[in-house]
């Protein structure tokens, strides 16, 4: 199965598609200098097989290319930044204390 995982601006979502089908979404909301994610969903057919994960580190990827940083207010976008030390720093240093990150 092939997987591609794209911004859509317009709903202020990244999508993730499998063999060309939406299998589900991020929502983020920007400021100048931060995006919080809000919620994420993966659609029934598609939970559990690992897209989530998928997913959100694309998503995460891109908006530190673009220079973002992250405030990860979405359950899902929290555990993967909580389980994985190499993001923990795309979370501003004020964020993570009010969020409960290492700092």
């Amino acid at each position: 199965m092939s997987t591609e995982v794209r911004n859509n601006a317009m709903l202020e979502r990244f999508e993730i598609y499998v063999d060309s089908a939406i299998a589900g979404y991020t929502e983020y909301q920007d400021t100048a200098s931060e995006r919080a994610f809000v919620h994420t969903e993966i659609y029934p057919q598609h939970e559990g097989q690992g897209y989530g994960r998928v997913l959100v580190q694309a998503a995460l990827n891109a908006s530190r290319r673009e220079g973002f940083g992250i405030l990860p207010m979405c359950p899902m976008v929290y555990h993967f930044i909580e389980s994985r030390p190499e993001y923990i720093a795309l979370v501003p240093q004020w964020a993570r204390q009010k969020l409960g990150l290492p700092q």
